[in-house]
């Protein structure tokens, strides 16, 4: 139904009106009396021997959501009743940031992919802990932080990771730190680890103030090189990051089916989706072998078919994240994925 129907008429329109448009009626699908439960019905599969304990927190199947779509926290509800084992929210700034000017999301429908170049537009952190307050989760949330634009000093920057990850410390299950997005000026320089090892320090102060531990994963992007890589993960052991979100949007536009003149119409911007895959897993097999693995990672990049979900936990990835593949299948990609592993242990 939805790849006949219902996809076919998102696909019509804007892409950006057409998430908004497909968010808020699952909202109001769930706001109906026993709409999550219908939601439930149909499309949340029971996991046979896939539940795994990661961070001290104990995870029902893996397959999560990855940061981009439920960007404010508005919808983690209803996306749960969808089957997701975890939904990441975010990417968050301390104060709301309306992102880069219209149009800035754009399909590559025969590539299966999606460039964006939203610069984390969201309504800040302050906003995602109100609606938690409001309403509480029934599925693990990570929360992906990053800083706002206009903070351009390194003390700033600094300031503005601490002041979301003291804010929503109590809110969330775990922290996904943002380093890496393409979209926003100067973001992607976080990951020298000059700079990265001045940012983290003092989130990893800052967590010893609290009682309960909360994981801290850091994302990278699926275009830094190898030897930048390698020292990032050996800081990470060194340091106590919890692991690593692997991967990123790319801003690689290699073996595209449209055509140049397609892409250079839309410009910059970070490309997901089925293109991705083969990079996202390459990453996630150079963490896993150079950590021989003892540092964890969420697995994210251009996962479009249930098989492709195992090959990259196959990889080492101890759990893994779609969005593009989501949008692509549709609200039945989760459960599909979870029969394929399910019956894959058989």
């Amino acid at each position: 139904m939805y790849k006949r129907i219902l996809r076919p008429f998102l696909f019509l329109l804007n892409p950006e009106t057409a998430h908004i448009l497909s968010l808020k009626s699952l909202g109001l699908v769930g706001k109906l009396p026993f709409g999550r439960s219908i939601l439930k019905l149909f499309f949340k599969k029971k996991p046979k021997n896939l539940e795994r304990e990661l961070f001290g927190i104990k995870f029902p199947h893996p397959v999560g959501l990855a940061a981009g779509l439920d960007k404010n926290g508005d919808y983690y509800n209803d996306l749960a009743a969808l089957g997701f084992s975890f939904i990441e929210i975010g990417s968050l700034t301390p104060n709301p940031q309306e992102g880069n000017p219209r149009p800035r999301l754009f399909r590559l429908v025969k590539d299966r992919a999606i460039i964006n170049r939203m610069g984390i537009n969201n309504k800040g952190i302050r906003y995602a802990i109100d609606r938690i307050r409001k309403e509480k989760p029934n599925v693990i949330i990570a929360a992906s932080i990053a800083k706002n634009t206009t903070s351009k000093l390194e003390e700033d920057i600094i300031h503005d990771y601490m002041e979301c990850f003291s804010l929503m410390y109590d809110f969330v299950d775990m922290f996904t730190i943002n380093v890496s997005c393409p979209n926003v000026v100067g973001l992607q320089g976080l990951q020298d680890l000059s700079f990265l090892s001045d940012l983290l320090d003092p989130l990893l102060d800052l967590r010893r103030c609290y009682e309960t531990y909360k994981p801290i994963l850091v994302k990278l992007s699926p275009d830094i090189n190898e030897i930048q890589l390698n020292e990032i993960l050996d800081w990470c052991m060194l340091y106590g990051i919890d692991g690593i979100v692997a991967t990123n949007t790319t801003r690689s536009r290699d073996n595209l089916k449209v055509s140049k003149s397609r892409i250079e119409a839309i410009g910059n911007g970070g490309l997901s989706g089925a293109p991705l895959y083969e990079k996202s897993l390459a990453m996630v097999r150079k963490i896993n072998e150079h950590t021989k693995g003892r540092l964890p990672v969420i697995g994210v990049g251009g996962i479009m078919t249930p098989a492709q979900a195992k090959e990259m936990l196959d990889a080492g990835a101890s759990l893994v994240e779609v969005y593009t593949g989501f949008i692509y299948n549709g609200p039945a990609f989760v459960g599909k994925i979870i029969k394929y592993l399910s019956d894959a242990k058989r």
